[in-house]
């Protein structure tokens, strides 16, 4: 599958993702109340999601515990969207752990553009959205 071959998750997706999702591993939370990943972890907390922050410079986020990583994570549960704040070059790593988890979305915020890691997680049967806020999304489209 070329990177360009990729299908991403359309509004109608995005939707049915955003309904049937419980819990959002966020990588790249931060504690930070200055950075975007701050204002979009409360923002889907607020909406009712389970999240959990991995960030292996952050001990809590918002009151709740950090991991580490993604396996970190999903030791607690299954894990429905993986929402990455990194930079694009980071994201190829997270793609292949998101897969190794059995996520169902990987979900590449806005400014996050990477085909190869879209291609990695979609061959792994994990659905793709790229350059997109989950926050803007949960707002934007019919959900819960």
């Amino acid at each position: 599958m070329a990177a360009h071959e990729v299908t991403l998750l359309d509004d109608a997706g995005i939707a049915d993702l955003l309904q049937s999702s419980r819990r959002i591993a966020v990588v790249g939370a931060s504690s930070n109340p200055g950075r975007p990943s701050f204002g979009v972890f409360r923002t889907l907390v607020a909406a009712g999601y389970e999240c959990v922050p991995v960030n292996p410079n952050e001990t809590e986020v918002q009151g709740v515990a950090a991991v580490a990583t993604l396996a970190q994570a999903a030791a607690t549960g299954p894990i429905d969207i993986v929402d990455v704040f990194r930079r694009p070059e980071l994201s190829e790593e997270i793609a292949r752990e998101a897969v190794a988890i059995g996520a169902r979305a990987l979900w590449l915020q806005l400014g996050v553009v990477n085909w190869e890691s879209a291609r990695i997680a979609a061959e792994g049967g994990v659905a793709v959205v790229m350059d997109r806020c989950t926050a803007i999304e949960i707002r934007r489209v019919p959900h819960r």
